[in-house]
């Protein structure tokens, strides 16, 4: 049983003033592997103050000592992959795997984009008209991240305001704390001042919500549900501290009849049950042209068949069950809404697969014939659940592909260049990736519309982190 009974604020690990607690699950298994202690609207004031103290001198650190330390943390988090993979696997069930080859090594790839990201970047600069241009670390950052990602998010928020000179407090997701007490050690063992970094661990509405409306923090960057980033964004406004979100999505993957179907169409279903569909910017809307769209319906149920779940606990290309119990009821409510509204289920369906009873493991499942007014099209579903819908032309596609309140990611498989670029400058989404191609360690990712604003990754998300400071040129 793993107690996780402090936080690590100052540069200690120190009792929480509350002593709530609540379980950790293994999802797999749905038993308790331990107990967290939960914080509080203290907790914050506590980190906070530890926060601004640490801003006053941190904020002043030459680049080239912020480079050494991130240099270190670069070691530590080498040390400790497969540590930082089992935890991951056990506290939201993604396979080993991809635990350690995706999940954890997120934490590696993302911190290698901001050193670079660093080096290049010019802190300070000449306009044409002769005043003075820096950048400079915002201040005390507030940082909430989400269960589905969780190294890949604690490393795109934590690294950057790290590497600017700014401080941090971070609340990890309460369902995912193993992952998060071990990034917290990487970051002491790496050598960072006390108060630079501290981690509360607690919920929205107590620990969330203060960091969100405390007059000491300067930025908040939040990454969860569109429903959640609205809150950190209205308990922000009175403060009016910067916000950054990276929220829901429902993205789009168009498919047209000169792609390479047998491979575009397996990757377009494989994309959307990775990580068991818990990706905001998973490809979960198939567009499809009229004229292969029954051989790609065939392609699909066939990739589906052959998806494998099994023990996240075990090596191997399957997927695991979702996080936990009430996203077991959201993915089956949406489920039983497709079939309720009409469409045609072409695999998988309610229940759980034959033999993982225990856990909280979905049947992937495809939708066809799936048309905008029903919920399977525009709420986001979060498990290994594909809708599918022909077009008939390339203009019919880019609307359909748009018809959404999101706008994080979207995808398109065609055999022609022109059409890819022409296609590509229409689609309103943060990310567009074309025949299979995914974006690299070091560039922005974020969303339009209600997928967020802001972004994460490599010189944009340094910027995120910091002020522009105009100075005139000194004259006597």
């Amino acid at each position: 049983m793993k107690i996780l009974d402090s936080f690590y604020i100052d540069g200690a690990w120190v009792a929480p003033v509350s002593a709530t607690t609540m379980a950790i699950m293994n999802p797999a298994t749905n038993a308790v592997i331990g107990t967290l202690s939960l914080g509080t609207a203290a907790d914050v004031d506590r980190a906070v103050a530890a926060a601004r103290r640490a801003f006053e001198t941190f904020s002043l650190t030459p680049k080239a000592e912020r480079l050494a330390l991130l240099h270190r943390l670069r070691e530590v988090t080498i040390a400790r992959m497969d540590e930082m993979a089992e935890a991951i696997s056990t506290e939201m069930g993604a396979p080993m795997t991809m635990a350690r080859e995706v999940q954890a090594d997120a934490g590696l790839g993302h911190l290698d984009g901001f050193i670079a990201a660093l080096e290049a970047q010019q802190e300070e600069w000449v306009l044409p008209n002769g005043d003075i241009v820096s950048r400079e670390p915002i201040g005390v950052c507030g940082l909430i991240t989400p269960w589905n990602w969780p190294i890949n998010q604690i490393a795109l928020k934590v690294i950057p305001a790290l590497a600017t000179g700014a401080t941090c407090i971070l609340k990890p997701s309460e369902h995912t704390p193993l992952s998060a007490q071990i990034y917290a050690e990487m970051v002491h063992d790496a050598g960072f001042p006390k108060g630079v970094f501290n981690l509360i661990h607690g919920d929205g509405p107590s620990v969330g919500a203060a960091m969100s409306r405390h007059p000491g923090i300067d930025m908040m960057s939040f990454t969860g549900s569109t429903r959640g980033g609205k809150a950190v964004q209205k308990d922000a406004a009175d403060t009016i501290k910067r916000v950054t979100l990276e929220l829901g999505g429902k993205s789009p993957n168009l498919v047209f009849a000169d792609a390479d179907l047998p491979v575009r169409v397996a990757q377009g279903v494989q994309g959307c049950f990775y990580n068991t569909g818990q990706s905001c910017d998973a490809p979960t809307r198939m567009l499809v042209e009229r004229s292969c769209y029954d051989e790609a319906l065939a392609l699909a149920q066939a990739a589906a068949t052959a998806q494998k779940l099994g023990d996240p606990s075990q090596v191997g290309d399957h997927i695991g069950p979702l996080f936990d119990e009430i996203q077991y009821g959201r993915v089956q409510a949406m489920i039983r809404a497709g079939i309720d509204e009409g469409a045609r289920l072409l695999t998988g369906g309610l229940g759980k697969p034959e033999g993982l009873e225990a856990g909280w493991y979905v049947k992937p499942t495809i939708f066809a014939d799936v048309t905008p007014d029903m919920r399977i099209w525009r709420e986001e579903i979060f498990g290994p659940v594909l809708t599918i819908t022909p077009f008939e032309t390339e203009a019919e596609a880019i609307a359909l592909a748009n018809d959404t309140e999101y706008g994080l990611a979207a995808y398109i498989q065609t055999g022609d260049k022109g059409r890819a670029l022409r296609v590509a400058r229409r689609l309103r989404a943060g990310s567009i990736n074309i025949n299979g191609q995914t974006a690299a360690y070091g560039s922005p990712f974020g969303g339009f519309k209600q997928s967020g604003n802001g972004r994460e990754g490599g010189v944009f998300g340094l910027e995120d982190y910091q002020e522009v400071k105009l100075r005139t040129p000194f004259v006597v």
